[in-house]
């Protein structure tokens, strides 16, 4: 299996994803394995970079974030790049920058409370960096889907 992972890693993880605050006692007897292997399993996912963290997840519209929004962002001067993940590294509302192909250069994803802090956002953020030219905003209607699990893919028989 990839990176080095076995069949009870992978469902080590997918248990964890669903529910990481189950006791390592429920999950060993899940899993058929003894609490104190899968506290060694779960170290040595940790130290492979494999788990990165434990996170609560927060519904953004139970804390007033009620506005999803996708920005491309474009330029032409290389040196705008530094000086942009600069900026969004500081910027709260940005929850993920991605390096994209074709006519855009980056494509980030922002959590606001409405279109007026869009508005602030590009005015005190995007409109601040030297050498941003141009910037496509699309806003998510509604979310049907969106999750943070990842599924490992299976490995040949």
């Amino acid at each position: 299996m990839a990176t080095g992972l076995d069949e009870i890693d992978h469902k080590l993880l997918a248990l964890l994803q669903e529910d990481d605050r189950v006791p390592v006692a429920e999950l060993g007897k899940t899993l058929g394995v003894a609490p104190s292997t899968l506290n060694d399993r779960i170290r040595r996912l940790i130290k492979l970079g494999v788990i990165s963290g434990f996170h609560a997840h927060v519904d953004p519209e139970k804390v007033g974030l009620d506005l999803l929004a996708f920005v491309f962002v474009g330029w032409s001067d290389p040196a705008t790049e530094k000086l942009f993940l600069a900026a969004i590294a500081k910027a709260p509302e940005v929850l993920e920058a991605h390096h994209v192909t074709g006519s855009w250069n980056y494509l980030i994803k922002v959590r606001l409370k409405a279109t007026r802090d869009l508005e602030g956002f590009f005015a005190g953020v995007l409109k601040e960096v030297p050498g941003v030219q141009r910037t496509e905003t699309l806003i998510a209607l509604s979310s049907p889907k969106e999750t943070t699990r990842i599924e490992p893919p299976s490995s040949p028989p």
